[in-house]
């Protein structure tokens, strides 16, 4: 039985999508620290997903997700990079940008290699979690327009 039986398909969306924001946090944190998968997954579901700091609740993630993600990310890195800086512009390869961008872009290069989750999906959810970190930038338009081109190269029969 799965951690996400018994609930309801709307708050498990919520879960995935807590899940995905705590797997470009734990991709950032990894390259930063230079620390493990496996420490820094173990940290994040140890003491992050339904934590509450400064009486604001983390929301619970959904594990399986989290993992698949940050797993899938470090496994296949080089590839996802390459896609990712076919997606930029020349002048910009992917280790120019943004820390927290080149996290979100192996989070999100990750699930498109996957299977379970359409590329529009994948998109919107990722375009959200950039909206969480860049609320007043143009980051959420960039990270669409890469994330589109990424997701043609990874999966060109779902378009």
């Amino acid at each position: 039985m799965t951690q996400t039986a018994g609930i309801s398909g709307n708050q498990r969306r919520k879960m995935r999508s807590a899940a995905r924001l705590y797997a470009v946090q734990a991709l950032f944190q990894m390259e930063q620290s230079d620390s493990s998968v496996d420490r820094v997954m173990r940290e994040f579901e140890d003491f992050r997903f339904g934590a509450t700091y400064d009486e604001v609740e983390m929301a619970e993630g959904d594990v399986d997700t989290f993992r698949a993600i940050c797993e899938g990310a470090v496994d296949a890195q080089a590839k996802i990079d390459q896609m990712t800086d076919r997606a930029l512009v020349a002048k910009w390869p992917i280790a120019r940008i943004d820390p927290t961008l080149r996290a979100l872009f192996r989070a999100a290069g990750a699930e498109m290699l996957g299977d379970q989750t359409p590329p529009k999906v994948v998109i919107v959810e990722f375009v959200d979690v950039a909206r969480a970190f860049f609320p007043d930038g143009k980051e959420p338009s960039f990270v669409n327009a890469v994330l589109d081109h990424m997701a043609r190269e990874a999966r060109p029969e779902a378009f």
